[in-house]
């Protein structure tokens, strides 16, 4: 029913929308498909020029002497492939400084489990080393205690195996094992940390990836700006300003 209003009517509902910010590029990309008549107006450059100075006030080098009609049109389409590459770019360079923090994380894990995993392995080694201190000193003192011949003999070859004075390696030995406790705790807790930001990371990679690039309205991009979801849009305004 487009023909029911004449063209100038039709031109200045569009103006009134663009002024008013209700119609934008992609609603306009979309109104010129509904009909030829509407394709036909929806190009004119009365409509394009303050789109154009709008979404890219930096270009300030718009004349408008030409006489060629679709000329702002052409040049938004150019700042908008620029802008949309400038994205993409900037997108890109978001998900390798992700993936790099990312094998960050999983390194200093390794590191971490590694070095608890020898702090253990020193912390079972005292224990069995304590316990056989502990069985000599109790050799020691069944000395002082009759008994057969053959299993005084049997302690008394277990506290001469002994090159250091027994309390003084048990007093030792306890304090290395307060000391690798500590180290496994505050190992353990490093490792926690950093499988949080693993995560964390992980989750904001993903999110990057879901939608690579933002609504193209805006000139500005930040690589933070892709941790939220957007919803999908649709392709038509970029199938519509490649034309």
């Amino acid at each position: 029913m487009t023909w029911v209003l004449p063209d100038e009517l039709w031109r200045r509902i569009m103006e009134i929308g663009i002024e008013s910010k209700t119609l934008d590029h992609k609603s306009l990309c979309c109104l010129s498909i509904t009909c030829r008549r509407l394709h036909r107006l929806a190009g004119d450059d009365t409509l394009w020029s303050p789109l154009l100075l709008s979404d890219f006030p930096l270009d300030v080098n718009y004349t408008s002497s030409s006489t060629s009609n679709g000329i702002f049109k052409s040049l938004y389409q150019i700042r908008y492939a620029r802008v949309r590459e400038q994205k993409r770019l900037a997108h890109r360079r978001a998900v390798l400084r992700i993936e790099s923090e990312i094998a960050e994380r999983s390194r200093k894990i390794q590191e971490i489990e590694h070095h608890s995993f020898e702090e253990k392995e020193k912390l079972n080694k005292a224990v069995s080393e304590l316990v056989n201190l502990r069985r000599t000193r109790q050799a020691s003192v069944a000395l002082n205690v009759w008994q057969p011949e053959i299993i005084r003999g049997r302690q008394r070859q277990i506290v001469q195996q002994s090159s250091v004075p027994i309390e003084f390696r048990v007093n030792s030995l306890q304090m290395e094992l307060n000391l690798c406790k500590q180290q496994i705790a505050g190992f353990d807790k490093a490792l926690r940390v950093e499988k949080r930001r693993l995560s964390a990371a992980k989750e904001e990679l993903a999110s990057v990836k879901y939608h690579p690039i933002r609504d193209f309205g805006s000139t500005s991009f930040q690589p933070n700006d892709c941790r939220t979801r957007p919803k999908k849009l649709k392709h038509t305004s970029k199938i519509l300003l490649a034309q």
